[in-house]
């Protein structure tokens, strides 16, 4: 009886499936292996071959997923871009097109983004009627600009791709030296020793030497579809001269400057005349000299054109110098909830001013996003000024306070600057929407495989700020949405860059092609028309971080390089997706299995170097901080 039963749901579930999807048997087939990463019973991380069986049909713009078994982080939004960027770099509209994809593993494997790269060259392959190697193997993400992004167990997956007969080895750029933790137990009498050890291992010397496979980094998927089918793809070339500028700022940078000069004077007065004792008032003192010394900082930066620098500079400065003046109002008398209530107002103009803005184009999007991001965290802050005082931490009431009110007015600028440049047709909210959902799918697909290898406690900032983009989502904040997915997907992307990258000089280098990808973003923007606002002023910003050279500086540079190339190219494919109607219910089928599993072992060469170790942890715990950083921008 229960077989019958059974046997009739499953009758009813195929005829709930939407009667738009197109039967495959119309489409084209082609099947790729890829390499995955399976986990043991005792936690090693072991390759596991995939294939892929990848079909594109006549239909309506649907993609759907079958996984066997179960994968640990779902792939289907990886699989939605897929077929987006496939879209764009073919010229094909996918909303005339159905793509069914079959993952099959012979063990339950972690998945998430790491097959977006094969995806996309299989729908590829599919679309154009090419046929695909079967002796090439590829891992890395599909981002959405087109390029290979950074992924986990790179070393694993090359044994995976050797044990599936793969000769040729596609892994994302910069990812060639990988670090192997290993851990040896000694018994000493009683007592256990536990050593841990790190080494190096360069993937593409390693196994050329132990199976004759060859390791290529590729950046970007044209180079991908061309090892898999002999075919280029036309790749869009920015212009060759691209001017960089925050010249738009100048005026508003200047006058900055000039009024928080004056603020500073003004309040350096109100302390000299103020009835703080000696104690309170050397504080005091040490705080605006700091403030004093970013001001300097800021007009050196106006003298040399970094107008976004400049800004943010004097930003600093002048919530430096509001917490001085509203805690010697606190020490002499005032309310601190007078103090709440003039931030509560400036924030509730503000964000109306906002709120009431009819977005026209692309340019004006950056800004009103930029806007509402920040009058979203000059909210936030307030609550926790409010959190403090019932605490009774005064200090920390007054200066967050002060940042939420600087903050709220940065907002206002950036929503006049979208005014000022904004221009076309109108771009709707359920747009927008559409665009931060995407987003925010991306962004929890990249968290969750992270956080699946490192542990979320390592990462509980990275994982807050999607968070956060989720909240901003379900409150209707849908640019604000998008703006703190993008955030959280390339501090995710950083890490799985930096990972493996061991000194100073290899992180340079992978610093110039990030900057150099994000030049020629903004180019490809300019060109398209588009004034790349937020990403000239993060580029410069990436520039003055860069200039620094410490190993911190660095990965924040990298950072918001990343920023700038993500900021300029994202309504590209937000633009595409305006003509492409990718179904939510993505998959037909998912069935967990059990099956057993073996682990492996690999030896490598231990190597010594004197260069400074970043690698690891190290990484995580620089990354950690780097909500602070954004805490320090315009």
């Amino acid at each position: 009886m229960r077989g019958k039963i059974l046997s009739f749901l499953i009758v009813l579930t195929l005829l709930a499936l939407p009667t738009t999807a197109q039967c495959p048997s119309l489409g084209r087939t082609v099947v790729l292996k890829a390499p995955a990463v399976s986990m043991t019973s005792t936690g090693e991380m072991i390759g596991v071959p995939t294939e892929f069986v990848i079909t594109v049909a006549p239909g309506s713009g649907h993609v759907y997923v079958e996984t066997w078994p179960l994968t640990e982080v779902d792939m289907q939004a990886s699989a939605r871009l897929a077929a987006e960027i496939a879209g764009v770099v073919t010229g094909k509209d996918m909303s005339k097109y159905d793509v069914f994809i079959q993952v099959r593993a012979d063990s339950p494997i972690i998945g998430g983004p790491s097959a977006g790269g094969t995806m996309t060259v299989g729908i590829i392959a599919a679309l154009m009627g090419w046929d695909v190697r079967s002796d090439v193997m590829m891992t890395g993400m599909i981002n959405p600009d087109g390029s290979i992004g950074p992924v986990g167990g790179i070393l694993e997956k090359a044994s995976a791709a050797h044990q599936a007969g793969a000769k040729i080895f596609l892994i994302p750029k910069g990812q060639r030296i990988q670090v192997v933790t290993e851990t040896q137990k000694k018994q000493i009498g009683p007592i256990t020793q536990i050593t841990t050890t790190q080494r190096k291992v360069d993937v593409v010397e390693y196994a050329q030497e132990r199976w004759g496979l060859k390791v290529i980094e590729i950046s970007d998927i044209y180079e991908a579809v061309y090892y898999f089918t002999g075919h280029k793809l036309e790749k869009p070339q920015p212009p060759q001269n691209v001017v960089i500028s925050t010249s738009f700022l100048e005026g508003e940078a200047k006058s900055d400057y000039e009024e928080t000069l004056q603020y500073y004077n003004t309040i350096s007065n109100k302390l000299k005349n103020s009835e703080v004792g000696y104690t309170t008032y050397s504080y005091l003192k040490a705080a605006l000299d700091n403030a004093k010394s970013t001001l300097d900082n800021a007009k050196n930066a106006l003298d040399s054109g970094k107008y976004y620098t400049a800004m943010s500079l004097s930003f600093q400065a002048r919530i430096v110098i509001r917490h001085v003046d509203w805690y010697i109002d606190l020490y002499e008398g005032k309310d601190i909830e007078d103090i709440f209530s003039e931030v509560k107002d400036e924030i509730d103009r503000i964000e109306s001013y906002i709120s009431n803005l009819t977005i026209r184009g692309v340019t004006m999007l950056q800004a009103v996003a930029a806007a509402e991001t920040r009058i979203e965290e000059a909210k936030e802050y307030l609550k926790e000024a409010q959190i403090s005082y019932y605490n009774q931490d005064y200090w920390n009431a007054i200066g967050d306070a002060a940042y939420s009110y600087e903050r709220a007015r940065t907002a206002e600028l950036w929503a006049e600057l979208g005014e000022k440049y904004g221009r076309g047709e109108e771009i709707s909210r359920e747009a927008i929407k559409k665009a931060a959902r995407t987003q925010l799918d991306n962004a929890r697909l990249i968290v969750t495989y992270i956080t699946s290898m490192f542990g979320e406690q390592n990462l509980q900032d990275l994982v807050d700020t999607l968070n956060k983009g989720e909240a901003y989502y379900e409150d209707g904040k849908y640019s604000a949405a998008l703006f703190s997915a993008m955030e959280a997907r390339i501090r995710g992307e950083v890490i799985l860059d930096t990972i493996g990258i061991d000194n100073v000089t290899v992180l340079k280098e992978k610093l110039e092609d990030i900057k150099e990808s994000a030049k020629g973003a903004i180019a490809l923007a300019q060109s398209g028309g588009t004034i790349p606002l937020l990403s000239m002023a993060y580029y410069e910003f990436a520039e003055s971080y860069e200039a620094k050279g410490d190993l911190e500086d660095l990965i924040t540079a990298m950072i918001f390089y990343q920023y700038a190339r993500e900021t300029a190219m994202i309504f590209v494919s937000w633009k595409s997706q305006e003509n492409t109607e990718v179904s939510t219910e993505t998959e037909i089928i998912t069935t967990s299995t059990t099956t057993s599993t073996s682990t492996q072992t690999t030896t490598t060469q231990q190597t010594t170097t004197t260069t400074e170790q970043i690698c690891g942890p190290g990484v995580l715990v620089a990354l950690s901080l780097l909500g602070l950083v954004f805490r320090r921008r315009f």
